[in-house]
This record gives structure tokens, C-alpha cells and sequence, in this order.
């Protein structure tokens, strides 16, 4: 039995000098395969060259919500508005080019700490979905409390975008509308939650073939964990909750879930 976890954060201080057996313990869970994600341009280099030297792993590179600030130049416009610093973007632009790299992530928006302004955010998002267009990977996209948004950017965006809403918390308008897009719903340990049960609800009316499950390790370890530090071995626990929901075993949510992950990130 393979099982994924599509989104890790390696390069977290949280996993300093503890990577490569972060990385076997998985791999012991049957855990073979990871997509470890960057949030601004050094975490993606940093998560590139660990998935480099891990086989198994792969690597999404772009620049978060919570980071969108550090993509800009320190001027504005004639307008005053805010100016998008290109040869950040162009950097990104390179990386996106060089194994392991299967995706563009994690980007979007974060509306509920507003560490970047919510104009910045969506100008930023909106730039790594061209950048993601062009270099023809799929996209990782954090949503929180900002779903109208989302919707709007997304929509103006690419036609053909690919990727998948990942740790999916909302309801069931916007799972639907993610779903009619062509988008892929991530979930993650607030499924296995006791004050989460709404979700459950919404999950469980996803197509099956679009449901992905992750960690976002170090973050959101699932239940009995809650509060320590989460790590990829973990999404074993997502899984047997998502075969609970679903009415399957876990081999099969195992199955499904892993053949979705590879149809989405390109994975060998």
C-alpha cells in the first residue's frame, strides 16, 4: 500500500537536523511519496535541494500569502499602487524549470493574520498564476477566510489552471465550485477534529477522484496528535479518517488518493 502526502513543509525550522529521518519514518508508514512546499523564495530553494537529495520527494516553489510583501519593490507606480519586483518572479521562473519541481506552492491568499496587505496578496497570486500557466505545473492554493476572493482571482485567471485547494476548511459552495473548475481538494488532519464534524459533510460530496490528503507538516497534526509537531508518517491517520467518511477501506482511499496525487503533480 503507497500512500502520499501532498503537502509538507521539510524546510520548516521545525525539522532542523531531523529531515532525513523525518523522511524514513514516513517511508516506514508506506508514505512513499512527498510534495514538500515552499512559501517565499528561499523556502523553495531550500525545499528544492531537499527533494533533490530524497528520492521520492518532490518539490512546489512560490511565494505564500503571508510572504506576498516580499515581492515587491520598494516603490510604486505613477498610481501609487504597489510594483511587483519581476526578477523575483523570473528566479522563481527558473526554479520551476529543475527536477523535482511539480508544482507551483504555496501560494494564496490568508486573510485572517493579513501579514501582507490583502491588494498585495491578490497581485501576487494572480502573477504566480501566469508563472504557473507558463511553465506548465499545477498550483498549491491556500484559502483562508478569503473564498469570494479566491474565486475572483482564479476566475480571471488561466483557463486551464490545474491544482488543488489545499487543507480545504470551507464549505460546500466553494468545494463545489472548485470541483466544477477542475480543482483538487486537499485534506488534511482538521478532518480527524471533533469541533470539525461540518467538514466531514463536505468531503464526503467531493468526487472521489479529486480528493487529495497531506499533512501540512509541521502544522494541523491530526487527532491524537493535536499539538505536537505533525510529520508526513502522520497522514496515515488522515487517510484511515477520510476512509471512515467515505465508506472505504483504507487500501482503497490509499489507492485513490495516491492515483489522484500522481494524475495531478505528474509523478513517477
Amino acid at each position: 500500500m503507497l500512500l502520499c502526502d501532498s503537502h509538507v513543509h521539510l524546510a520548516s525550522p521545525k525539522f532542523a537536523g531531523e529531515v532525513t529521518e523525518v523522511i524514513a519514518r514516513a517511508d516506514g508508514a508506506g508514505v512513499g511519496r512527498l510534495v514538500t512546499c515552499g512559501t517565499d523564495l528561499k523556502s523553495s530553494e531550500s525545499e528544492l535541494a531537499i527533494a533533490q537529495a530524497h528520492s521520492g520527494v518532490y518539490a512546489a516553489i512560490g511565494i505564500h500569502g503571508h510572504a506576498a510583501s516580499s515581492a515587491l519593490v520598494p516603490s510604486t507606480d505613477d498610481a501609487g499602487a504597489p510594483v511587483l519586483d519581476e526578477s523575483l518572479f523570473a528566479r522563481l521562473a527558473a526554479l520551476a524549470h529543475r527536477a523535482p519541481v511539480v508544482a507551483i506552492g504555496e501560494i494564496g491568499l490568508d486573510y485572517h493574520y493579513d501579514l501582507s496587505p490583502r491588494e498585495v496578496q491578490r497581485s501576487v497570486l494572480t502573477r504566480q498564476l501566469r508563472l504557473a500557466a507558463e511553465a506548465g505545473l499545477p498550483v498549491i492554493l491556500h484559502n483562508r477566510e478569503s473564498d469570494n476572493d479566491m474565486v475572483r482571482v482564479i476566475e480571471a485567471g488561466p483557463h486551464r489552471l490545474r491544482g488543488v485547494l489545499h487543507c480545504f476548511l470551507a464549505d460546500r459552495a466553494l468545494a463545489d465550485w472548485a470541483v466544477a473548475r477542475g480543482l483538487y481538494i486537499g485534506v488534511a488532519g482538521p478532518l480527524t477534529f471533533r469541533n470539525v464534524r461540518s467538514l466531514s459533510e463536505v468531503i464526503s460530496s467531493v468526487p472521489r477522484d479529486r480528493l487529495l490528503i497531506e499533512t501540512d507538516s509541521p502544522y494541523l497534526a491530526p487527532h491524537p496528535w493535536r499539538g505536537r509537531r505533525n510529520e508526513p508518517a502522520f497522514v496515515v491517520r488522515v487517510a484511515e479518517r477520510l476512509a471512515e467518511v467515505l465508506g472505504m477501506t483504507l487500501e482503497q482511499v490509499a489507492e485513490r488518493t495516491t492515483e489522484n496525487t500522481f494524475r495531478l503533480f505528474g509523478l513517477g
